[in-house]
């Protein structure tokens, strides 16, 4: 048995200029790390000639194939076609947290398996170039319409700045934070779930639909990157950091009249009154996680306003995807 894992992630700033459509002209960046949640993929060898089928796949259902063409799970059935794997395996993944909740967990898989099928066939990948894999996979092959920071944050790990040049060129820039001033952050920050999953395709069509009236906020997002570098890496109040992330979350709402809706618009003014000094949606909208950035002194505030509401604990700059048993 190998099994792998790749991180979910958290967007801080920056997010929607990781898009080709965006970046191949202005350029992009966004500022990101790696969560301790986690995507998971295990392969074991199959006998298939003891059985009626060649290939045996696990998710939320149970997938048995003849050949790799009539796996129904897309992304299964394409890495597998992309690593030219076609019979005598069995793939399971789990998750540590659900799908369709804006922490990049459909990337992370892609990343994670991708990882796993190269280690099954006894090849090792550069982390960067996973992440280049799975951009190909998710863009190129399944045609959805992603970005590219959320494989890239799979496949590195971190706290980064990602600079987006193009799709087979992305360069990451860590953040030098000291152990005391990562915990500092986790300590200000709160994650609450919404309680509504989507999926950002839609959304995300309507946004590069919509890029030439965009990009004047696109670019706002952009440089809200720099500056969030500059908090975070000095001795500055992360209240400034909280400014930032509310700056960001007005300017991801003009993107796009489906980025928010009443009761996400509700949470966030919930939260703002309980002490936050900003916070955002995080992933493309429309619901997932909200994330706060809120003085400690302030948490059991937060925290009785959101009682009948799932919050996430945290801890940053999590490892790349990496094999942790077996290879």
């Amino acid at each position: 048995m190998i099994i792998s894992r790749a991180p979910l992630r958290i967007s801080f700033l920056g997010g929607g200029t990781d898009f080709p459509e965006y970046f191949r002209q202005h350029g992009g960046a966004v500022l990101a790390t790696g969560i301790d949640k986690f995507s998971y993929v295990t392969a074991n060898p199959f006998h298939s000639h003891l059985f009626e089928y060649a290939i045996r796949v696990s998710y939320s259902v149970g997938e048995l194939a003849k050949k790799v063409d009539d796996i129904r799970h897309p992304v299964f059935r394409e890495c597998l076609r992309y690593c030219g794997l076609e019979k005598d395996i069995e793939l399971h993944t789990v998750a540590d947290l659900p799908a369709f909740t804006g922490l990049g967990s459909s990337s992370a898989f892609t990343v994670s398996l991708l990882q796993v099928l190269h280690a099954y066939k006894g090849e090792y990948v550069r982390p960067i170039q996973l992440a280049y894999e799975a951009i190909h996979i998710e863009r190129n092959v399944l045609k959805e319409c992603v970005g590219v920071q959320d494989q890239t944050t799979a496949a590195l790990g971190g706290f980064n700045v990602l600079e987006f040049h193009a799709e087979d060129d992305i360069r990451a820039r860590p953040l030098t934070l000291s152990r005391a001033r990562i915990e500092e952050l986790e300590s200000h920050l709160f994650i609450v779930f919404t309680g509504i999953k989507r999926r950002a395709q839609d959304l995300e069509k309507n946004k590069i639909n919509n890029l030439a009236e965009n990009c004047k906020h696109l670019h706002r997002l952009q440089n809200l990157v720099g500056q969030g570098y500059d908090i975070l890496t000095s001795n500055a109040s992360l209240s400034k950091f909280g400014d930032l992330l509310h700056q960001a979350w007005e300017l991801k709402q003009l993107l796009d009249s489906g980025v928010s809706n009443p009761e996400i618009n509700d949470l966030y003014k919930k939260g703002l009154t309980a002490g936050a000094w900003g916070g955002k949606l995080l992933g493309a909208g429309a619901g997932g996680f909200l994330l706060f950035c809120v003085p400690p002194e302030k948490q059991p505030a937060i925290q009785a306003a959101f009682k009948d509401y799932h919050n996430l604990t945290v801890r940053l700059a999590a490892p790349g995807s990496q094999i942790i048993f077996g290879g």
